[in-house]
């Protein structure tokens, strides 16, 4: 494998690119001057290829494009889409909400069963909605500043914890905290409302939380935006030792990790958070985040209300934990992504992991995979990275690029940001099968 072959075989792949997506360059192109970067969201400019695909339906665990390619999806809206496209429960409770009312600033019927099904998964009680993960975040972080008296936050070098000011964070070459590359007008020097410190290290954790003013830890159990880094044995031990020691909450950050089965990581590794939040998955596409809390947070919580002024001091949103979004949870939780969709999702992982491993193994790729539950992802290291810095030193651009857009070119949708594939209740054998044979074809190709 050579910088010359990867480069030729980009070239010859973004002409087969070209040449069976031109509609989607069309509409790329008419709606460069009516959006910026012509999409209407900028990350969309990260898929491979010249421009990104435009898709016109999306069902199950397949998508279809304008120019008429059908696609293997294991991106699922990274995450977004983990019950599949437009499961059938989930579509008859939104149309049935959204003739009846969409939002309304009241409580829905739907409201008390969602937490109540939310509770019995993460063994928190306590929940409240928001529109995204993000604002989940943001609101478990400020609710956590509030009730401690403390101004600062710890998460992990590389972590993902969407848009939130806070987490956009990295280390420097000296070990200090600084904005991670692509961190958009920070308000304040990082250093001033967060730590940092590496996966895995806890020593670094103990050091960090001695100097008495962290809030909250808010971690993924296992970091999954940057390459899955898993936790090693003992180490969520230790966090949930020291945090408490320190008189630090712990978030858990289940966004991503609901891979691991129907209450997340948390409920299958037995964790024991302050706090949880999700978002994405859990009203199958509808826009939603959650976060719960124990009785303890709860209780402190309700004692720093300013009820006359509740609303105003950065926590809420008018259409959070509106009626469409809680009908949609209520049927995703309760007839999609359920005890036996999980068993056969994570099947499914070890055929797609196992199927990984054979290809690296049979072409002597200096490779490996990682599986977290239904979620498999592999990398361009020999060995599982222990942490975040670690995983952003194997990362190879190139090779990164011209995979993804040879998986496409073949019928295999990626997630665009790293090798990653998801399984959702609608994912067949045949297709975890489909993506062994492309990326078998790929190691053929680039070591021939």
């Amino acid at each position: 494998m050579t910088t010359a072959r990867v480069t030729e075989l980009t070239d010859r792949e973004l002409d087969r690119f070209a040449a069976s997506h031109a509609r989607s360059g069309e509409l790329r192109d008419a709606a460069d001057g009516a959006l910026l970067a012509g999409v209407p969201m900028n990350w969309m400019t990260r898929w491979p290829g010249a421009f990104p695909v435009v898709f016109e339906r999306a069902a199950g665990a397949s998508l279809t494009d304008v120019d008429g390619n059908a696609y293997v999806d294991f991106c699922l809206g990274d995450t977004g889409a983990m019950a599949g496209h437009s499961p059938a429960p989930t579509v008859a409770a939104a149309a049935a909400r959204l003739e009846r009312g969409i939002t309304t600033m009241l409580p829905s019927e739907d409201a008390g069963p969602v937490g109540a099904e939310m509770s019995r998964r993460f063994g928190l009680r306590n929940w409240q909605f928001s529109l995204t993960a993000s604002d989940a975040n943001r609101f478990a972080l400020r609710l956590c500043r509030e009730i401690t008296g403390r101004p600062k936050i710890l998460v992990f070098n590389h972590c993902y914890h969407g848009s939130v000011d806070e987490t956009v964070a990295t280390l420097d070459a000296a070990g200090n905290p600084a904005p991670r590359i692509g961190n958009v007008g920070p308000p304040v020097p990082i250093a001033e409302t967060t730590r940092v410190i590496e996966w895995n290290d806890a020593a670094a954790l103990e050091r960090e939380l001695a100097h008495g003013d962290v809030a909250c830890v808010l971690a993924e159990p296992a970091l999954t935006n940057i390459g899955i880094v898993l936790a090693e044995p003992g180490f969520h031990e230790t966090l949930r030792r020291l945090t408490r020691e320190a008189g630090t909450l712990l978030i858990i950050d289940e966004t991503h990790t609901l891979c691991c089965g129907p209450g997340g990581y948390t409920r299958a590794e037995g964790l024991e958070p302050d706090l949880v939040t999700i978002g994405k998955a859990i009203a199958g596409g509808i826009p939603v985040g959650a976060y719960g809390m124990t009785d303890e947070v709860a209780a402190q919580v309700l004692e720093k209300t300013v009820w006359e002024a509740a609303d105003v001091g950065g926590v809420g949103g008018t259409l959070a934990g509106n009626a469409l979004s809680l009908a949609a949870v209520r049927a995703t939780l309760g007839e999609v992504l359920t005890e036996e969709a999980f068993a056969r999702m994570i099947g499914l992982g070890e055929r797609f992991a196992a199927g990984c491993d054979e290809v690296i193994a049979d072409f002597e790729l200096p490779w490996q995979a990682t599986r977290l539950g239904c979620r498999v992802e592999y990398m361009f290291s020999p060995t599982p990275p222990r942490n975040g810095g670690e995983a952003y030193a194997a990362f190879d651009t190139p090779l990164d690029a011209l995979l993804h857009l040879y998986m496409l070119n073949r019928g295999v949708l990626m997630t665009p940001f790293h090798m990653m594939a998801l399984m959702s209740p609608a994912t067949r054998e045949s297709d975890v099968d489909a993506h062994t044979a492309v990326l078998r074809e790929f190691a053929a190709e680039l070591t021939g």
